[in-house]
């Protein structure tokens, strides 16, 4: 394999692909970037058992021929040169990559060694169609809720569902639950996957533009074309929580707030609880005030913000942090917080726009517990 493409080029499609990469695994070539090199057009694709990315570039091809390169080593090289053409050479052994008067040399390991998703391509007949813009908001607004540990693989998933025009998206890791939705331009039928949650901030980092695209799914994989850049994906097998099961049908105390009152005070909360385990803050909401309360060995934070009080007062503990990714995530000025008692769960969310609502488990304390 022999061809000639623009530096720039090049190391922009190894570090998109690179994010496909396996990071520690006992077979080595899934820590590859296969490159085929054919018809003046250079593919890399990694794959690392879950998530697989393509990108196709353009290069003046010598000779055709594919291989296999460790794919963090080579986008970082490659990414360090500054000249605007490289060419790149390969034998049995290794690849030769020459940039003005320099040249280096880094190992491969065989083509033919790379694993492929099973099966052909992904059916056309189940879709849904919507707008980027749409699409990389709605990933935005939930995908932090999802799972970061094995203890229930689903939970590392988004449940997405596209039904009667509509794309919902839910996440949940056992202690905070996010859902929303936005409109879909169109739809092959009904459809209900569980899309993991790297597969979906990838899909989001290529979106950039108000144009619309086509994401189809069956069964078991999802799969995605922006431009030249192709994600294919492994779907989670299984029964997702039901939000309906979870979320209170009605609250016995609403809280109005100032979105920015409440986050900054929050934010000067955490830094205090800092380490702590449940990043511990207290609300004693009554008399048309919250009063914020955090606890540390590194000292107290005392801070009252004014609300708008509709039904009881009432006393709660919450991970900090956990309600001020959700404030964030909120576009209005006044949002609304909704109690019940201090050990049920309680909803955040903007007071007018209800396609985004939050779901937060409130910590047990000795106080809450009597």
């Amino acid at each position: 394999m022999k061809f000639v493409c623009n530096g720039m080029i090049l190391s922009d499609a190894a570090f998109t692909v690179s994010k496909a990469c396996a990071a520690k695994t006992v077979t080595p070539v899934l820590e590859c970037i296969k490159m085929e090199a054919k018809n003046d057009v250079l593919t890399l694709t990694a794959y690392d058992g879950e998530i697989s990315i393509e990108k196709k570039i353009t290069a003046e091809v010598m000779e055709e021929g594919e291989i296999c390169v460790n794919g963090k080593f080579f986008s970082d090289f490659v990414g360090k040169i500054s000249l605007s053409e490289i060419v790149v050479d390969s034998d049995e052994k290794g690849v030769l990559i020459r940039y003005g008067e320099s040249e280096s040399y880094m190992q491969t390991l065989p083509a033919g060694d790379f694993p492929i998703l099973s099966g052909n391509a992904v059916a056309e007949d189940k879709y849904f169609e919507i707008k980027e813009s749409d699409l990389k908001e709605l990933i935005s607004k939930v995908v932090f809720c999802c799972a970061t540990d094995e203890s229930r693989p689903i939970l590392k998933g988004c449940l997405l569902e596209a039904k009667e025009g509509k794309l919902t998206a839910t996440a949940l890791d056992g202690f905070r639950m996010a859902t929303s939705y936005c409109e879909a331009t169109s739809q092959g039928g009904d459809m209900k996957i569980v899309c993991p949650a790297r597969t979906l901030t990838e899909i989001s980092r290529m979106l950039d533009s108000d144009d619309s695209l086509k994401i189809y799914a069956d069964k078991n994989r999802l799969s995605v074309a922006v431009k030249d850049t192709v994600i294919t994906s492994r779907l989670y097998m299984g029964e997702f929580v039901r939000k309906e099961n979870i979320y209170p049908v009605e609250f016995t105390t609403v809280a109005t707030v100032k979105k920015s009152e409440l986050l900054q005070s929050i934010e000067r909360a955490a830094v205090l609880t800092r380490g702590d385990k449940n990043n511990l803050v207290i609300f004693d909401i009554k008399n048309g005030k919250i009063n914020i309360t955090a606890n540390s060995d590194m000292g107290k934070v005392e801070e009252t913000i004014s609300t708008k009080l509709d039904g009881k007062e009432l006393k709660i503990a919450m991970n900090g942090k956990f309600l001020a990714d959700a404030v964030k995530a909120l576009e209005e000025e006044e949002i609304n917080l909704s109690f019940n008692t201090p050990i049920s769960p309680f909803t955040i969310e903007n007071q007018e726009d209800k396609r985004c609502q939050y779901l937060v488990l409130p910590v047990r304390t000795s106080a809450s517990a009597q």
